[in-house]
């Protein structure tokens, strides 16, 4: 999975936390309650909001990888075989994400507010905002990409044309 799409999945998760921006929730210093918890734990699920660390493992192991490519190419062969091993081996690791998102979200919203939230999103309309919000992030994120590339344009122009305002040859 490329860059982009680590980057449009943390999107995804930063609209998701939007939504869940309901008026009157509450912050609780306390442990969340277990019946709290499992709630988190199935919207964490059902809403795919851990999606964008699937990546990581493989991300962190690959990293790994290259540093001892970097001092011994002639490791490629083992490495390879290590690599795949090590993968399988520590994707369970990622239930440690899951737990701590879980948590997270148990940890600001009551009992209720998440029941609320989790019926939204195994609604119809819940899981279609789901399902269409990866597409709306990919194209909102391109849209300000190249806005942002458009008002660098017009900044870069107006300083210049101030910049000889006052002078400078540029």
């Amino acid at each position: 999975m490329g860059i982009m799409h680590v980057t449009c999945r943390a999107a995804r998760v930063a609209a998701f936390a939007v939504v869940f921006a309901l008026p009157g929730s509450a912050t609780f210093a306390q442990q969340p309650s277990a019946a709290a918890m499992a709630t988190a734990k199935e919207l964490v699920n059902v809403s795919g909001a851990t999606l964008m660390f699937n990546p990581l493992v493989a991300g962190v192991v690959e990293q790994a990888k290259l540093l001892f490519l970097q001092q011994n190419p002639g490791l490629s062969k083992d490495l390879n075989e290590i690599v795949a091993k090590m993968r399988n081996d520590l994707n369970p690791r990622l239930d440690e994400l899951n737990v701590e998102m879980a948590r997270q979200y148990a940890s600001r919203f009551t009992e209720p507010e998440l029941k609320e939230v989790l019926t939204f999103y195994t609604s119809p309309t819940g899981k279609k905002m789901l399902n269409e919000q990866p597409q709306i992030a990919d194209l909102s994120l391109k849209f300000a990409q190249e806005w942002a590339n458009k008002l660098s344009d017009e900044v870069v122009g107006k300083m210049r044309d101030e910049l000889k305002k006052r002078g400078h040859a540029l």
